[in-house]
């Protein structure tokens, strides 16, 4: 990272900074071609690692992207602030952004299913007491991405 200065390694920060998001861009590689798509979200943390939880149709680009290359690239921002000043180059922004690489894989097991999907009500909604009917969750595909690695900026 160029901007030693504005780093964030504080756990505590870097949760607080997921939970402020509303969108992560998850990046593919598709064939040389870089495939990127926002979603909505959810996260737990598990053995030290983050684990977002993503839900889609069963069918589609995307899916047929995490079995044929399940190593992605992923980024959220938040806070962005135009900083504005006299001259062009004197412009600036605040922000606080996440970047960093992980693994994608389908969620087959009804539990864990549901578990996503409750992490994914509870960041959008901030509910997290729901009751899912076992149709309902069989007819999503949850998906999720344990973080291998990433990185916090923050201009504030």
């Amino acid at each position: 990272m160029r901007r030693t200065d504005r780093e964030i390694t504080d756990n505590e920060k870097i949760s607080s900074i997921i939970s402020s998001c509303k969108c992560i861009r998850i990046g593919f590689n598709d064939e040389g071609q870089v495939y990127i798509v926002p979603l909505s979200y959810g996260y737990t943390v598990s053995d030290g690692k983050y684990v977002f939880y993503f839900h889609s149709a069963k069918e589609g680009r995307k899916i047929e992207l995490i079995h044929k290359n399940p190593y992605v690239g992923f980024e959220m921002d938040t806070n962005v602030k135009i900083i504005k000043a006299d001259t062009a180059c004197k412009h600036s922004a605040y922000y606080s952004s996440i970047i960093g690489n992980g693994y994608l894989s389908i969620v087959d097991d009804f539990e864990e299913k549901k578990t996503g999907l409750l992490s994914i009500m509870k960041h959008n909604i901030g509910k997290s007491e729901w009751n899912f009917q076992k149709g309902a969750v069989n007819s999503v595909c949850v998906f999720k991405m344990v973080v291998e690695q990433l990185s916090c900026k923050e201009h504030s």
